[in-house]
């Protein structure tokens, strides 16, 4: 029996070199072989600590705040987001998405926290964070596998709101890095809520999506034909105008400039699915929109594939009248111990790999 547990773990090592030193496993397709990487977002939805050092805006993610929000809840929530990260994995990605940015989180502290929970740790993520000037004091984040992604330079850029210098909100986080061979980069968002009405507050989101809009630029104007992403949770949908008017994310691909942008979720949301539920009606907030650059026939760079939304059964609420809805954290002041209130989404890049006979 011991001998038999001494093989499993050997072959799981050699797995794991075997993956870094190859840099992805490749699917094979039409004769030709392609290395495929996932890139996630995922609203973790008040990943706070339990200490209480942002005055009245966290007190209710304290022991003594309304929520009870203990050291069991915290790590109940840590375990639980970790669980749905691990199931992250497809026959072409066995080891997880490269890259997941994830927003509502309080701290560096709370994502060194996630990825060292038991189901997600032998994947040795990495954390990059920045803190936000945001009023609840929540920030955006990436986590990546150093086996798939190596950044090289991370960028954090502060929301004006012309006319109220006061606004505070997330800061959107660009992080470039080298994934495949090519140079990629990613720009995590967490913009503007609807607070005040959806009409009332679209000009929040309208002006976060030129910022990002301002950004992918600024790395095309050094790198002209790298991939740009844009991520997170817009707190839109993909027909709505910071989407489809300032960002100008398309519907289809069809004639997509290079220096443009195509939002693969717009069809989805259409067929009736999304990553949020409102008033019985699902929306689709959590975005990751494509760059021209990231499209077209040349597999010999990074490619846009495909997307899925990870709706794991267990993310669901199973009763109640919720049922059907993603399982929250809270629901009707009660502790559900549930995992966000949000779905997270992924696509995936393909690049072929040229294989090299021995001789």
């Amino acid at each position: 029996m011991k001998r038999n547990i001494l093989l499993s773990l050997f072959a799981l090592c050699v797995a794991f070199v075997s993956f870094a030193q190859d840099d992805a496993v490749p699917k094979v397709q039409n004769n030709k072989a392609y290395l495929v990487y996932g890139v996630a977002f995922y609203n973790l939805e008040n990943l706070f600590d339990t200490i209480n050092n942002n005055g009245k805006y966290d007190y209710e993610f304290s022991p003594d705040g309304p929520r009870g929000w203990d050291s069991e809840r915290y790590w109940s929530k840590i375990n639980n987001l970790a669980r749905s990260i691990s199931h992250m994995t497809t026959p072409e990605t066995p080891y997880g998405p490269a890259i997941i940015g994830v927003s509502e989180i309080e701290n560096k502290g709370v994502l060194d926290d996630l990825v060292m929970a038991d189901s997600i740790k032998q994947w040795n993520l990495q954390v990059i964070h920045h803190d936000s000037p945001d009023r609840r004091g929540v920030d955006v984040g990436l986590l990546y596998s150093p086996y798939f992604f190596k950044p090289i330079d991370v960028t954090n850029h502060t929301l004006c709101v012309p006319d109220d210098p006061d606004f505070l909100t997330r800061d959107q986080m660009c992080v470039t890095g080298v994934m495949g061979g090519d140079t990629l980069s990613v720009i995590v968002n967490h913009w503007p809520s609807r607070l005040g009405g959806k009409e009332r507050s679209s000009y929040l989101r309208e002006t976060a999506a030129r910022l990002s809009k301002h950004i992918a630029d600024s790395l095309w104007a050094i790198r002209p034909n790298q991939g740009v992403i844009i991520m997170g949770d817009l707190n839109d949908d993909p027909h709505d105008k910071s989407c489809a008017v300032a960002l100008g994310a398309k519907r289809d691909a069809t004639d997509l400039a290079p220096h443009g942008f195509y939002n693969p979720w717009w069809r989805l949301l259409e067929s009736g699915v999304g990553t949020l539920s409102y008033r019985g009606a699902w929306n689709l907030f959590d975005q990751i929109i494509v760059s021209g650059t990231l499209m077209g026939p040349n597999y010999d760079h990074l490619h846009y594939w495909n997307c899925i939304i990870n709706d794991f059964d267990f993310l669901y609420q199973q009763d109640g009248p919720y049922k059907g809805t993603p399982l929250r954290t809270y629901g009707s002041g009660k502790w559900l111990n549930g995992y966000s209130d949000h779905f997270p989404t992924e696509i995936f890049l393909i690049k072929e790999k040229k294989l090299t006979r021995n001789k």
